[in-house]
């Protein structure tokens, strides 16, 4: 099996993960940036399992992530580096920069789940996680910035694709800026994030589908611009 065929199975099982994940947590009320700390704390203790349970899968999430951007930079990176570019190791950065704050949400759900009794830590646990969730979205937005425009100009996606990822790329990024002005009301803040991650996750498939088609010895023909 080729390398960018591997990638792209991993780019599927990443979306899939991520989106199979939440679709679990949501409907079992996972607190959002924002809610009473009461019914934080009432979640985490009553549903401890369930968060624990989704948080093993985290680590596999993070291997999968790594293998899809990895599987970009092979397809793109000999011509990009012809070219004197490298926006697919900016894109492979923040795919590993997203790994790692991302850690940090699993960490402290999973502090939550064994602070319920403690009132006082749960809070400074919870606008911990806030933080680190919301500000994810520069990372995400790095490396869909990165990727689209690595794989638009090395002719790897269509600029559909890499428009559809801007998008995405914006809505998460102001989300993370606009988060420390909103943290006591985040109400807009989360729908900005909301948004940008569903896109996120279309665009996350469509580049899983692109890698697939592909053969791992056909390299990408170049382009000169973004259109």
């Amino acid at each position: 099996m080729s390398f960018s065929r591997i990638g792209g199975l991993a780019a599927i099982g990443f979306a899939a993960l991520i989106l199979g994940t939440n679709l679990v947590l949501a409907p079992a009320g996972l607190p959002l940036l924002g809610d009473p700390i009461g019914e934080v704390t009432e979640f985490f203790d009553t549903d401890s399992d369930l968060v624990r349970g989704t948080s093993a899968l985290t680590p596999l999430v993070w291997i999968l992530a790594t293998l899809f951007g990895a599987s970009v930079v092979a397809a793109l990176w000999p011509a990009e580096r012809a070219r004197g570019e490298a926006w697919s190791l900016v894109g492979f950065a923040g795919l590993i920069m997203q790994n790692i704050m991302f850690a940090g949400v699993t960490a402290t759900r999973l502090a939550l789940t064994s602070t319920t009794g403690d009132r006082s830590a749960s809070v400074g646990i919870w606008a911990m996680n806030g933080g680190f969730f919301v500000l994810n979205g520069t990372f995400l937005a790095l490396a869909m910035i990165g990727l689209s425009v690595g794989g638009v100009r090395g002719g790897l996606i269509r600029p559909w694709h890499a428009a559809l990822g801007f998008t995405a790329a914006a809505l998460q990024f102001s989300s993370a800026v606009f988060l420390p002005v909103a943290f006591d009301d985040p109400g807009a803040v989360n729908l900005l994030g909301l948004s940008g991650w569903l896109l996120w996750v279309v665009w996350l498939v469509g580049y899983g589908v692109t890698l697939i088609r592909r053969s791992h010895s056909v390299s990408p023909q170049p382009s000169t611009s973004l259109a």
